[in-house]
């Protein structure tokens, strides 16, 4: 199917017939001034897959990879103990 050129304002126009004709499968150019600065295609069936497929799909193309481990995260220290409602009303004071 050969695309479809449109200019911005016949675009804004007819949107709705332009869609349509994408849900067929034409490829729609939209132009300014006759260059071309965008173009609306149909979706395709692997946009309609759950994330965790479309990231494997990725991985298997090689555009990404999966992250190396971290190394081991160091354990923090306890809290230090605060008497009584100490703590709370410092937390109360920094919320405002």
């Amino acid at each position: 199917m050969r695309p479809i050129s449109i200019g911005i304002r016949d675009a804004k126009i007819n949107l709705s017939k332009l869609l349509k004709e994408v849900q067929k499968g034409a490829e729609v150019i939209i132009t300014d001034r006759d260059k071309p600065v965008g173009r609306i295609i149909p979706v395709s069936a692997e946009e309609d897959l759950p994330l965790a497929e479309r990231i494997a799909s990725l991985e298997r193309e090689g555009l990404i990879q999966t992250a190396k481990k971290k190394k081991k995260v160091r354990n923090l220290p306890p809290p230090l103990p605060l008497p009584g409602e100490l703590a709370r009303k410092m937390l109360e004071e920094d919320r405002g």
